[in-house]
């Protein structure tokens, strides 16, 4: 729709479109629904996207413009900006005149709710794993909570309403079939802004084209990126900062693509990880349970992978397996790009080697190759939405029983994500062999002089570290019996 105001936030809400006006470009949704809208479902419970509480679904034209994405996020840490152009759908909006939601009826049905306070959440997180289903198993469903905490119920009665929602006869209103309705993807079209001028209000632009990006960061390189803002959020609303300018790329179609190259994976800085992690899984199966404990679904809907690359923390879970895999990344800078090898992004803690001005573009993986053994961990105190102790990204390479290649990442054991040359020098032109990867656990001591912190102590840092590593020597071993030499059968378990 051509002439839509590029001073108005606008986006659909029970099937009519809302103009937010004078917002402040930091208004998270939450704050919205709750002290504008009057929408006091939606809770607040910890304003940094942990437990849950504030739990909405958001629907978006696919790029092919003929269906709706539907993926719930956290609305505690989401700038209300950022969903110009989508609906937005609360627990207010799976109301009905005559009964319940199929949802809210299955909740009701297995007393999945004591206190209510998380409840709205739980409900929202499964109206979105409702939307994109038409079964779940239980492990479909606690993957679909994994961001949603409670203290009452003990889990048991919300996962089985997850379970036996299915089983309701669909309503006339939130079915799967209502949700991708022509009425609600034309309402959807006439927000959409490929035909106007970009939103821009005090504080806040969203280009439109990688091109107009590059133009306006380089005219104001002081201006905060904003891709997901999983992280720029918590500045907000937990450390209370006045922010700089942002400039958001979540509507850049550059910047949001996929592409299988022949050289490798491109993923655009502005994919989100529920796009990405699937993608990179698909390359590399070991990846599954890294992406799967990554974060909940509604911080994966929100996040990008790029915005975790770029962020360049040292406990970021992407990276290792990344460095590891011999990802690259691409930078620009007005008209100019430059490739670089991730691990040469990082110069120190929370330090890139990005110019005044320069951005990332997107990262690069490799394709496989013959011989490629990979494998990624993650050490924390909890399996879902915890922190990394010990993150690890661990990529060898055999021929004929030696190994002849090697790159071996590790997170949580310096300033910055890093490999550990040493022992890879320890691993490279000697036999795949338990002696051989006991010689490199051995030389990590050489590697790396971790910290203790509330996460890990470094004496434990440093043998996790070590064990990983002859982890990964024996489920390789083991997994590759063709090429396991009698030496190597022989040290098997």
């Amino acid at each position: 729709m051509s002439g839509v105001d590029s001073g108005t936030v606008r986006f659909a809400l029970d099937g009519e479109v809302v103009a937010a006006t004078g917002v402040p470009a930091t208004t998270t949704v939450l704050e919205y629904l709750r002290e504008v809208a009057g929408r006091t479902g939606t809770k607040e419970g910890c304003a940094e996207g942990d437990c849950g509480a504030c739990t909405v679904v958001l629907g978006e034209l696919a790029a092919d413009r003929k269906s709706i994405v539907y993926r719930a996020i956290n609305s505690c840490i989401r700038f209300l900006p950022t969903i110009d152009g989508k609906e937005l759908i609360t627990v207010e909006s799976l109301q009905m005149d005559t009964r319940l939601h199929p949802v809210q009826q299955a909740m009701v049905d297995q007393h999945g709710s004591q206190c209510g306070f998380c409840t709205p959440g739980f409900v929202m997180s499964l109206f979105a794993l409702y939307l994109n289903s038409t079964a779940a198993e239980r492990s479909d469903v606690v993957d679909a909570l994994a961001g949603n905490l409670c203290r009452c119920t003990g889990y048991r009665p919300i996962i089985e309403a997850g379970c036996r929602m299915f089983d309701y006869a669909e309503p006339a209103r939130w079915s799967r079939t209502d949700a991708q309705s022509d009425e609600r993807l034309q309402l959807l079209k006439s927000l959409d802004r490929s035909d106007s001028a970009a939103l821009q209000i005090p504080g806040f632009k969203a280009p439109r084209t990688l091109d107009e990006f590059a133009e306006w960061y380089a005219a104001a390189p002081d201006s905060l990126i904003l891709a997901g803002g999983t992280d720029i959020g918590l500045l907000s609303t937990k450390y209370l900062r006045d922010l700089p300018p942002l400039l958001y790329i979540g509507e850049i179609a550059e910047l949001e693509l996929i592409r299988n190259e022949s050289a490798g994976l491109w993923i655009g800085a502005a994919v989100p990880l529920t796009v990405a992690w699937p993608a990179l899984v698909k390359r590399h199966p070991s990846l599954a349970e890294q992406a799967r404990r990554f974060a909940s679904p509604p911080i994966c809907s929100s996040a990008t992978l790029g915005g975790n690359v770029a962020n360049g923390s040292p406990i970021g879970d992407s990276l290792p397996a990344l460095i590891a895999l011999s990802a690259e990344v691409e930078l620009r800078k007005g008209s100019q790009t430059r490739r670089l090898p991730l691990e040469r992004f990082y110069l120190g803690y929370q330090k890139k080697d990005l110019q005044r001005g320069e951005f990332l573009v997107g990262i690069r993986v490799p394709a496989a190759h013959d011989g490629l053994r990979f494998s990624s961990y993650k050490l924390a105190k909890r399996f879902d939405q915890d922190i990394s102790a010990v993150c690890a990204g661990l990529s060898v390479t055999v021929a004929n029983d030696r190994i002849v290649d090697a790159r071996l990442a590790f997170g949580g054991m310096a300033a910055t994500p890093a490999r550990a040359t040493k022992a890879e020098s320890a691993l490279v032109g000697n036999s795949w062999s338990r002696a051989t990867f006991d010689a490199a656990a051995a030389a990590l001591v050489d590697d790396f002089k971790p910290l203790t912190d509330l996460r890990a102590g470094r004496e434990y840092r440093m043998q996790s570290a070590g064990n990983l590593l002859r982890r990964f020597y024996l489920e390789h071993t083991a997994a590759a019996p063709k090429t396991r030499t009698a030496d190597a059968l022989a040290e098997l378990p």
